[in-house]
């Protein structure tokens, strides 16, 4: 191959990537959408399958995540799914580990069959904020989790850019943990609730400090970009 060829030739590879990216997540919608994968999507289904699971559901499970975030599956589900069957402290770590496992093939999957493309159509106004990710991934990453920019969207547009795995791995990280925990032990502490059906529980302090919390999620948002906002933030 010439010289003269190569750009072509690297054109022609990344538009390639391109393509086979779009036709997996058209895949995964209409996998998920017109297939009967989608009965399997249910909270009663997938509980009854870890139910009967035993001792492998653990790992059952953040397979079913990891694998779930790559094909689109929404996180709020599992992650409820998660905390409704191992409670809110075992439900958090393995959600927090099927999440990290999910969002990690995610990004590869971007960065394998995207990034090139990505890179063509980037000109000079937008390569300023690429250089700008790459040199400050770690932040970048742990800022949008922070402000639960969406989840799966994050990942693949991750992938797209120059931003390297480790600074989004632990971005990810710590991002995820005050969000992840919070639903967690929310869902999590009703559910035990509901299986013990002694009401006046709900009125006991981890039930009414599991839903201080979760209210106080939807203000994490708006206190990180105030923070940001300030003068020295």
């Amino acid at each position: 191959m010439t010289a003269a060829n190569a750009p072509a030739s690297r054109r022609i590879q990344a538009t390639a990537k391109a393509v086979i990216l779009v036709l997996f997540v058209i895949a995964a919608f209409v996998l998920l959408r017109y297939t009967p994968a989608r009965n399997y999507l249910s909270a009663e289904v997938l509980g009854n399958l870890l139910h009967a699971a035993g001792i492998w559901a653990p790992i059952i499970y953040m397979i079913i995540y990891a694998v779930g975030i790559c094909l689109f599956v929404p996180g709020t589900l599992l992650t409820g799914l998660g905390a409704a069957i191992f409670g809110p402290y075992w439900g958090f770590g393995y959600v927090w580990i099927g999440a990290m496992i999910g969002a990690s093939g995610a990004f590869f999957i971007g960065r394998t069959l995207g990034r090139d493309f990505a890179a063509a159509l980037i000109g000079d106004r937008l390569r300023k904020y690429d250089d700008a990710i790459a040199r400050n991934g770690f932040a970048a990453v742990l800022y949008l989790r922070l402000i639960y920019f969406p989840f799966t969207a994050l990942n693949f547009g991750m992938g797209l850019t120059r931003v390297r795995f480790w600074d989004y791995f632990w971005g990810t990280a710590l991002g995820i943990i005050v969000g992840t925990f919070i639903f967690t032990f929310f869902i999590g502490t009703l559910k035990e609730v509901w299986s013990s059906g002694d009401w006046s529980r709900l009125f006991s302090f981890q039930v009414l400090f599991s839903v201080a919390l979760f209210i106080f999620s939807f203000f994490i948002p708006v206190i990180i970009k105030r923070y940001r906002k300030a003068p020295g933030g």
